[in-house]
This record gives C-alpha cells, sequence and structure tokens, in this order.
C-alpha cells in the first residue's frame, strides 16, 4: 500500500461503504458514534489493532486480499 496514506483508506471506505457497515465489520466506537474522518484517523494513528483491522477491510474492498 505504498503511497496510500491512512486518511486516503478512510474517506474511500466510507464512500464505498458507509459508516454503518464499516462499524459493523469493525466495531468500534468512532464509527458507530457521529463519525466523523477527523474523529476516526485520531483513533486509528493511535490504536494499532484497529488500524490493522481498518487496513485489511480496505485491502479485502480493493481485492488485494
Amino acid at each position: 500500500m505504498h503511497g496510500v496514506t491512512l486518511e486516503m483508506i478512510l474517506n474511500e471506505l466510507v464512500e464505498q461503504k458507509g459508516w454503518d457497515e464499516m462499524a459493523e465489520r469493525v466495531d468500534i466506537r468512532c464509527f458507530r458514534n457521529e463519525p466523523s474522518v477527523k474523529s476516526s484517523l485520531r483513533f486509528l494513528r493511535k490504536t494499532p489493532w484497529a488500524r490493522a483491522k481498518v487496513e485489511a477491510l480496505y485491502l479485502e474492498m480493493k481485492g488485494w486480499k
């Protein structure tokens, strides 16, 4: 995923899947309660396990996994 930022990943996932589906796939509060890219980025940058799940969801969406 060289050159793909976490913000790019989140924006694309939100556009393709929406917050509700993302919350079902990755059960974190910042996707369920008043979701925003800004709050999600802040959480994901501090929480490696959640970031890994979001990155895996992105790879699955792209068909790279």
